[in-house]
């Protein structure tokens, strides 16, 4: 009776190590369809909603449209944008502030958008950048205005005009007679 388990156990064991030696030399000779990640590097297209880093663009110049308003930074929900500013005074003669040091963690960002969809400016966006790993954390904290960059004057943006209410439903128009 024990012999008999045993013999039983021995067929069946042998029987589930076929099983897994037929799926694997199956998938051994199936066509390949892994990308070579590191070398098609060059051919990598991330998707057009992919939010990889944080940047403030710069023209050519070296100028940026950050005017140091602070909304991405009050409106991040973990603390990931540090924007420092200061005060300047002009040839005219009035104070104006300016963008001094603008700090961006990406090692606690959520990659969540808010800071670019309240920026006034349209100062930042998120690139396509996605190799972000680093052994050092303290390299992940950027300041993405560089040294002597100057703001970029530019026009106002046009903004969409709400609608005008209706008018009042207890004044009717005037119909013709």
């Amino acid at each position: 009776m024990e012999n008999n388990n045993y013999i039983q156990g021995l067929f069946g064991g042998i029987k589930t190590l076929m099983v897994g030696l037929k799926t694997t030399m199956r998938e051994f000779f199936t066509k390949k369809i892994t990308e070579q990640y590191p070398e098609n590097r060059n051919e990598l297209v991330m998707f057009d909603r992919f939010r990889g880093s944080l940047v403030m663009p710069h023209n050519e110049q070296n100028e940026h449209k950050c005017i140091a308003c602070g909304i991405c930074s009050m409106n991040c929900p973990n603390g990931t944008i540090e924007v420092k500013s200061k005060t300047i005074e002009t040839e005219d003669g009035k104070k104006k502030k300016i963008l001094d040091r603008y700090i961006y963690d990406q090692g606690i960002c959520m990659y969540c958008m808010i800071c670019v969809r309240v920026c006034p400016q349209d100062a930042i966006s998120f690139d396509q950048s996605f190799e972000n790993a680093v052994f050092d954390r303290s390299k992940l904290i950027k300041q993405l205005n560089q040294p002597g960059s100057k703001v970029q004057e530019r026009k106002p943006v046009a903004r969409p005009v709400a609608p005008k209410p209706a008018t009042d439903s207890s004044n009717p128009q005037p119909t013709q007679s």
